[in-house]
């Protein structure tokens, strides 16, 4: 029985560790987060430039990604993969990174902000757009690398 038992939680931490080893590196992630909110954006942008009609649900499921997303995004930055892979993160992130949070932060609890009293119309999506992209530009502006 006890050698079933140490079978068992070899092949368990073995399992873990292949696990660990398939995680996606921080640079990967991050990565896949900001497109995630790019789509999230992009789907608030098509109401406003009226490629597609106002829909609440969609308005509210672009809101609720932003949100929890940039919640987990400055997590993604842990020292040490300020290189590797292709990444557009500024060297400024990890000077700053009190700044960085606070912007994250920031377009958090704008994006909770606008959930909450839900855009109503194209205009209103329009007004929460231009809020959403302010605080997205000031985060780029200093923290992201151009081509």
């Amino acid at each position: 029985m006890k050698l079933k038992t140490v079978m068992a939680a070899a092949i368990a931490l073995n399992m873990v560790g292949v696990a660990a080893a398939s995680a996606a590196e921080p640079q990967e992630v991050r990565k896949e987060m900001m497109e995630k909110i790019g789509k999230a954006m992009g789907g608030l942008v098509g109401i406003v430039k009226g490629k597609t009609a106002y829909d609440a649900a969609v308005v509210k499921t672009s809101l609720t990604t932003i949100s929890e997303t940039i919640k987990g995004f400055p997590d993604q930055f842990p020292k040490g993969s300020e290189t590797g892979h292709k990444t557009e993160a500024s060297p400024k992130i990890w000077e700053n990174f009190d700044d960085f949070k606070a912007k994250a932060a920031k377009l958090g609890s704008d994006a909770d902000t606008l959930l909450a009293a839900l855009p109503a119309d194209q205009a209103a999506v329009g007004a929460a757009v231009k809020t959403l992209g302010a605080d997205c530009g000031a985060c780029h502006e200093t923290y992201r690398l151009k081509d």
